[in-house]
């Protein structure tokens, strides 16, 4: 089928011009922050990102919520009664509930309609990782991809999207069951900054340890070296949670190797960012494997 949209989550921590230069239909997920509940939309409408992360510094307890089933079946009955078919590209299941709740929304579609046009793929992926894929998906619709052909080709193609994160909040991600208390205080104390990745489940993983923030920012382009499938990229992503001269730090040392790739960069939404905390660096491209 030629005539679809691709519909994705507010996780994919992509630009709001991007989903408005591509015609995407991105569901927001939900959070509460100091006790007031928002949606995470692209543009920041209910809470600007500045605003957000003062209030992690501050230390305002967050909370996160996946799109339940309800949110999922309105919006795909919407396009499907206006003449559309849907390829949906969602939150890890590792990660996240969200893929599940699109799972049974699209089943109550097809209860109404068994020919209803609708595949959608579990990403594994997360942040820019998710934008990237949706990326891809997006430049296949373009160069004249069907919806199956493109459900296909994304699904081939989700398990060599790269992950690859340093932090530098330990109590964050200690609140989140990502490490123990002890080892938030020793990472903490010794200055460790701990480079991880997203696995082929879609689950994060701890690989290294780095003294030092700026061994941290290298040891993420040097893994993107040793891994990186150069013929498959046409852009490298990168998000960060309010830290954008680190950021800036890896562009120009990706930009050394790589000069012809185009860089994104954007800031992590509330949503991840409630996670991982403040002073998360994420690189994102296409790579032989995970």
């Amino acid at each position: 089928m030629k005539k679809y949209i691709i519909i994705t989550d507010s996780t994919t921590d992509l630009p709001d011009s991007y989903r408005l230069e591509n015609n995407l239909k991105v569901v927001p997920l939900g959070f509460m922050v100091d006790g007031v509940n928002y949606h995470n939309f692209l543009d920041n409408r209910e809470l600007s990102s500045d605003h957000f992360y003062q209030m992690i510094k501050e230390g305002k307890p967050v909370k996160t919520f996946q799109v339940n089933p309800d949110e999922f079946y309105s919006v795909f009955k919407e396009v499907i009664d206006a003449g559309y078919g849907i390829l949906g590209i969602f939150f890890s299941s590792g990660l996240s509930g969200t893929f599940n709740s699109a799972r049974i929304a699209k089943d109550q579609i097809l209860d109404e309609n068994k020919d209803a046009p609708i595949v959608i793929v579990d990403s594994l992926c997360a942040s820019l990782g998710e934008g990237l894929l949706v990326h891809y998906a997006v430049k296949a619709k373009e160069e004249g991809m069907d919806l199956f052909e493109n459900a296909k080709y994304i699904e081939g193609l989700k398990l060599n999207i790269a992950h690859w994160f340093t932090v530098m909040d330990m109590n964050t991600l200690k609140r989140g069951g990502r490490i123990s208390s002890s080892a938030a205080f020793f990472a903490k104390t010794l200055n460790i900054n701990p480079i991880l990745h997203v696995s082929d489940e879609g689950k994060l993983v701890a690989k290294s340890k780095k003294i030092g923030r700026k061994n941290a920012l290298h040891a993420l382009v040097d893994v993107m070296l040793e891994t990186i499938d150069e013929k498959k990229n046409d852009v490298i992503y990168l998000s960060h949670a309010n830290c954008l001269e680190d950021a800036n730090k890896v562009v120009g040392m990706i930009k050394q190797h790589y000069p012809q790739f185009d860089v994104l960069v954007n800031q992590i939404g509330p949503v991840i960012g409630g996670h991982c905390g403040i002073g998360t660096v994420a690189l994102f491209y296409v790579a032989k494997n995970r």
